[in-house]
């Protein structure tokens, strides 16, 4: 196990029933990084938050979360993490405010300091003017914001979020994405599931796809788009005629439609390969419109890998 991993997992398997869930996981976190966990319904994420942060015991394999076993250490582990599923785990009995301090009391703060505590992260979540609400009168995004802050009242450095932006608006969405990378700036190791890519993408430092209980690929977001093929310059013209002059030009465009006038090149968009079609397209005198670089997203990743999107319908896992 790395001194510098946050999380270490080894051959990490379950089954429920005669349903293997998880089936041989290998997983390492680096400390103070956000880490992603890309797959769709059923791939066995959320069952892997669940045995990372104690809920389930595993079949088998090792895990060690923050230097401590889940299975020997469970209550270490507990000591030291902050889960956020799917749906938010607070109160709706009682107002904001009196969550944060209740959840700071289970904490062993002081009244006093859990009141600090907890009015500094409703203003963090933007709810401190509804701390005084009862929480069954807060939206969906609010709820979620709430438990997200209720979650870090312990200031814990480790933090699993199970599809924490599942069901909510886009502002909402944008406000929690916010939120995690000011947690990763202040040196919390971040631990997300998701199946939205464009969350994956823009938060995680690292990437594991899961499918089907097994990891079929880990790396940097760019390391994983870079596995794929794809990569395209996309030229579009002014008019039909330019078009057809490019077409001409080219001795074989990957791909052409007259309807939008585009052309797309296979090529990485390097500076000499666009500098060499530009001059293509100024000796045949077709007036390029737009230049646009494609390079392939992580749904194309997945689909490569897999054969199918993230968003195949199944059991949450």
């Amino acid at each position: 196990m790395s001194d510098h991993a946050a999380i270490q997992v080894s051959g990490l398997e379950k089954s429920f029933g005669r349903t293997r869930v998880l089936d041989g996981i290998d997983l390492s976190v680096p400390t103070g990084t956000v880490f992603g966990l890309l797959g769709p319904n059923g791939a066995g994420k959320t069952t892997t938050v669940r045995i990372l942060s104690t809920l389930v015991r595993p079949d088998a394999g090792r895990v060690v979360v923050a230097g401590f076993d889940v299975v020997r250490q469970a209550d270490r582990v507990r000591g030291v993490i902050s889960l956020t599923g799917q749906y938010a785990g607070v109160d709706e009995r009682l107002t904001g405010e009196e969550n944060m301090v209740m959840m700071g009391r289970l904490h062993h703060l002081g009244r006093a300091a859990a009141r600090r505590r907890g009015a500094e992260l409703l203003e963090r979540f933007d709810l401190a003017d509804a701390r005084g609400r009862l929480v069954k009168t807060y939206s969906g995004g609010m709820r979620r914001r709430l438990d997200l802050a209720v979650g870090l009242i312990s200031r814990p450095p480790l933090l699993f979020l199970d599809e924490p932006t599942t069901g909510l608006d886009p502002r909402s969405r944008q406000t929690m994405w916010e939120a995690v990378q000011e947690l990763s700036k202040e040196g919390v190791t971040v631990f997300l599931t998701t199946q939205y890519l464009e969350e994956a993408d823009r938060l995680a430092d690292r990437v594991a796809v899961i499918d089907g209980g097994s990891v079929i690929a880990e790396g940097t977001v760019e390391e994983l788009k870079a596995s794929v093929p794809g990569a395209s310059v996309e030229l579009r013209f002014a008019g039909e005629e330019d078009f057809r002059r490019a077409v001409d030009a080219l001795d074989r465009p990957a791909d052409s439609d007259i309807a939008d006038l585009t052309v797309r090149i296979p090529g990485d968009g390097a500076p000499a390969q666009v500098k060499e079609l530009l001059d293509r397209m100024d000796a045949a005198g077709a007036a390029v419109g737009q230049l646009l670089l494609r390079k392939p997203t992580l749904d194309d990743v997945f689909l490569a890998l897999t054969g199918h999107s993230t968003r195949n319908e199944g059991e949450n896992g």
